[in-house]
């Protein structure tokens, strides 16, 4: 039996795990942190169970790429999900005119709800949304469509700038700010992030999306449970420090406890420029890590983790958006004088949930320079000054929400904050990035990560390869595992299933 070593315990190594297992590889994850699930861990403080990372997912539709996937798992049935609802799936909140837009589920839901507030636009809009779609329907990968081209070849608008693609269809600029809305949660920026990103994106959320009941964690321990059936093991508190290389060949790997593990392949779900620091340089040409230094990474966040006064808030079950200008949809990866430009507020469903929320979730975009000069401190371990920072950002963002919720600082019964050094710390990645490696329409090369690399039995998986999130980095563990299994072998498996359904 072939055997694989993961290095990484997070949604990218867990989905190439469980892959690898089902197809009769005998897998071990090798996890630093406590939990296993990087993006999908959740952490109990105050009697409550708070998500970190993966707060609303797309692609759990009927027929949907994710749902597809976890069908092949076996595991669809187990997973708790909850739809938001479709005549609201999201609300838009602008602070500069109070103006607050609510979208519907579907194509003809989103167009004629933003063609109520902007009638001129219907005609637009219909194009925009088509425009939209028809990028995402050229991407195979995200239909689990088998392909023989190993370089697709798309349209001109593929890979504009995301905000000139936007502006191509859409006239009223507070409306192509508006239909931008979702472009923090996956590190836009202006003139780099290309049109094939945001059009990915759009089309997972007019599809509708969903939310964990209970937390993420539990989808977590279903990926693990699939490799541990089949035979592997997910070992938590296991980080690994160095990987050693010999003539272009992983030999083994070595945790920091000085355990070695050894196996005939050698995937990396970690941020490669953390993989880098843990190999000899001799390991990959000099050009290749340089690259990988060189290559931006997407902007952070800063979050506030509420429990609440019991019978005191109402759950909402659709996300609610806060910006401040129009304008300024683009620009959260820039310096600004002013923080936030906007954020996320979300009340997290629990088990039978009722008519009022126990939990606020909020987080905003923040850059990886605010933080810089602790870099060097550990966690638990930053100094008062830190504490009195984070203290006064938490503030800051519940101002405002008093601007759409009026009286909410009356139903916060504890708060705990989590910075750009926290995700850097609990994820292994560098600058705190919440979206991987940033991308640039202009060089796009550049942020294209293969997952097979020059070391002939180590792959990569995970958000920096292609797109992160609840669907780009199961559609990179794809990739990964059939780099080892062959080409379109799991999309075959999958799209039998859904012959035999039909």
């Amino acid at each position: 039996m072939k055997t694989a070593i993961i290095i990484g315990g997070g949604l990218g190594g867990l989905f190439t795990g469980a892959i690898l297992a089902k197809e009769g590889l005998r897998v071990t994850v090798l996890e630093k942190n406590a939990t296993a699930g990087g993006g999908l861990q959740s952490f109990h403080r105050f009697g409550e169970s708070f998500d970190t990372g993966m707060h609303v997912i797309g692609g759990m539709q009927p027929g949907g790429n994710i749902y597809r996937i976890c069908e092949y798992l076996g595991i669809l049935d187990q997973v708790k999900i909850k739809d938001v609802d479709a005549d609201c799936t999201d609300c838009l909140y602008f602070a500069e005119d109070q103006q607050t837009y609510q979208l519907q589920k579907g194509k003809e839901g989103f167009i004629n709800s933003l063609s109520a507030y902007f009638p001129e636009e219907r005609e637009n809009l219909q194009r925009y949304v088509d425009a939209v779609f028809a990028i995402s329907d050229s991407i195979d990968l995200f239909h689990l469509r088998p392909t023989t081209d190993f370089l697709q070849v798309h349209t001109d608008v593929f890979l504009m700038a995301a905000d000139a693609f936007v502006a191509k269809y859409i006239q009223n600029p507070k409306l192509r700010s508006i239909v931008s809305y979702m472009n923090p949660l996956y590190g836009g920026r202006q003139d780099e992030t290309p049109a094939f990103v945001h059009a990915i994106i759009s089309t997972l959320y007019i599809q509708g999306t969903s939310r964990f009941v209970g937390g993420s964690q539990h989808f977590a321990q279903l990926l693990v449970s699939v490799i541990e059936q089949a035979g592997g093991k997910v070992l938590t508190h296991t980080e690994v420090e160095w990987v050693e290389v010999n003539n272009r060949h992983v030999e083994y790997v070595r945790t920091r406890q000085g355990e070695i593990f050894q196996g005939d392949y050698f995937i990396s779900a970690i941020h490669p420029c953390t993989l880098l620091k843990r190999m000899p340089e001799k390991a990959f040409p000099k050009a290749y890590r340089e690259r990988l230094n060189q290559i931006p990474n997407s902007y952070s966040a800063f979050s506030v983790y509420i429990k609440l006064k019991p019978d005191c808030f109402p759950y909402i079950n659709h996300s609610e958006y806060y910006m401040t200008r129009y304008d300024e949809i683009w620009k959260f990866g820039e310096q600004h004088d002013t923080w936030p430009l906007g954020f996320l507020l979300m009340t997290p469903p629990d088990e039978n949930q009722g008519k009022y929320s126990s939990k606020v979730l909020i987080t905003a975009p923040m850059l990886y320079d605010e933080v810089k000069k602790w870099e060097q401190t550990t966690v638990g371990h930053r100094g008062e000054e830190y504490e009195t920072w984070k203290a006064q950002k938490a503030q800051q963002l519940l101002s405002h929400v008093e601007e759409i919720h009026p009286g909410f600082g009356e139903c916060i019964d504890r708060t705990i904050t989590a910075s750009p050094l926290t995700i850097r710390d609990f994820y292994g990645v560098k600058d705190g990035a919440m979206s991987g490696f940033s991308k640039d329409y202009k060089n796009i090369a550049l942020s294209q990560v293969p997952v097979v690399t020059k070391v002939d039995n180590l792959l990569l998986t995970g958000q920096n390869n292609n797109l992160h999130g609840f669907c780009g980095v199961p559609l990179t563990a794809i990739n990964t595992a059939e780099a080892i299994l062959g080409r379109n072998s799991i999309l075959h498996k999958i799209n039998e299933i859904g012959k035999n359904e039909n």
